[in-house]
Order: structure tokens, then sequence, then C-alpha cells
């Protein structure tokens, strides 16, 4: 879950519906000095499907009683990464191998950050992390990955993971850096415009005018009570939240 606070009130985000606007990003992605993104549309259905390990761990919001709103997968257990993280690339194998590949990358990718971050955990997370390098390796063999064309579709991923994870979060612009383009890497930089408007340098995409979209529930500003949030959150109204990438760009809740 991805929570943006928003005047009395807040918008939570299902992780899936943010890595849905990481697919929209990666379809979109690609020029003359970014290059092409290689197996295109397996590559966009694991960018879709990144945080498929959250789907039903969204369904039913944990209360942050130091918040009074969900917990955010910021602010998951190292547990409740493992399980999540653990379990994700399987949910893909019958529907897209080179998707799957895709998810085991992001998780231990996830994971050795985190070890960095939280060295008392270093040992269970480290276990994950082998244990997802030999799954990517059968992976690999299967599919005739190389190794350059593996870690360049991991970097893009983690691109257009943390460029979805500032629109929706609506946090500072802060640069993504060693971005994979078409003969090795750059930093791409974040401008917010006055209007709203988000713009980015150089820029990656094919087209001078990108939208993307994820979905949000609106909910209260704090609640005390578990029941109450998740009731709010199952009966809230859907909203659109569109987001514009341009010279100048807006967004808007509908």
């Amino acid at each position: 879950m991805l929570i943006r606070r928003d005047g009395d009130g807040a918008f939570a985000i299902g992780q899936l519906s943010h890595a849905w606007l990481a697919g929209q990003l990666a379809r979109a992605w690609g020029n003359s000095r970014f290059g092409e993104v290689q197996r295109l549309e397996e590559v966009v259905l694991g960018a879709q499907q990144h945080d498929i390990g959250w789907a039903e761990f969204d369904l039913h919001p944990q209360l942050n009683p130091d918040t009074g709103l969900p917990r955010s997968f910021l602010e998951a257990s190292v547990e409740d990464h493992l399980s999540v993280w653990r379990a994700a690339p399987e949910r893909l194998l019958t529907q897209s191998t080179y998707a799957a590949l895709v998810v085991s990358m992001h998780g231990a990718w996830l994971s050795e950050l985190r070890a960095r971050a939280a060295p008392e955990h270093a040992e269970a997370l480290n276990a994950h992390i082998e244990a997802e390098r030999a799954r990517q390796a059968r992976l690999c063999e299967a599919l005739g990955v190389s190794d350059r064309e593996k870690e360049r579709a991991q970097r893009q991923v983690a691109t257009w993971d943390r460029l979805s994870l500032v629109l929706c979060n609506a946090w500072p612009p802060s640069p993504l850096e060693a971005v994979p383009t078409a003969h090795g890497v750059a930093d791409i930089r974040m401008t917010l415009g006055e209007d709203g408007a988000w713009s980015l340098d150089p820029w990656p995409f094919r087209a001078p005018c990108v939208e993307v979209q994820c979905e949000a529930r609106r909910l209260c500003s704090a609640y005390s009570d578990e029941a109450a949030m998740r009731r709010d959150y199952a009966d809230a109204v859907p909203l659109t939240l569109s987001f514009v990438l341009r010279g100048r760009a807006s967004v808007t809740a509908e």
C-alpha cells in the first residue's frame, strides 16, 4: 500500500496500481538516446506485475497505530517483506517466465537495499537474495538471457518503479540515477513545475508527452480502529490519479 496525504485525508494506492503505472511508463519508454526496451511485452508485463506479491496483503490493510492510516510498504516488517517477495515470482511462472524473472530480480534488489539499511536482518535477507539468484540463473539459462540483458532489464524496472513512486506518493523531485541508455547510463533530473507538472531531463520517452494513471481510494486523515479503516477502504469509490510528463505537466483526480 502507498499512502499519500492530501489535505484533511489521504489517498491509499494499492501496490499493484502503482505497478500498473510503472508498466505504462515502460510501454512509453525509449528513444535514440535511451534505446529500446528489449522483449518489450515481457518486460512491460513484468513492470506491471512487479508488486504482485502485495496483492493479498493490500486487500486486508493493516492499521499503523502511529499514523492512524494503513501501513505502507515502507513500514512493512522484514518478515512481511520476505513473505511477499519469496512467493512473488511463482505467481507469474504460468503467465510469462520472463516476467517472473523480472519480479525475481526486483525482489532480490529490494532485499539488497534492505540488508544494507538493516544489517541486523542481513542473514534472512541474504538467504532470500541467494535463493533468487539461483532462480534467476535457471530462468536466464532457459530463456537465453545474457548477464547484460538481465542487468539492463533490472535497472529499467527499478527506474520505472522509482518514477512511479515519486508520482504516486507526491514525493519531492529526486534524480533517477544510473538509468540505462543506448550506450551506457545517465542520471535523469526530475522537476515539478508550479502548475503541478513534471519534466524529465534528459527526456527518456518516444513521444514528447506521456500521460499515465493509477487508482486510489480516499480515506479519513486518521483512524483508531482497524476494522473501521478497512470498511472505509472497501467502501471508498475508486479515484483516478492522472499524471502528464512533458516540458510542463499536471496531475488531477477525477
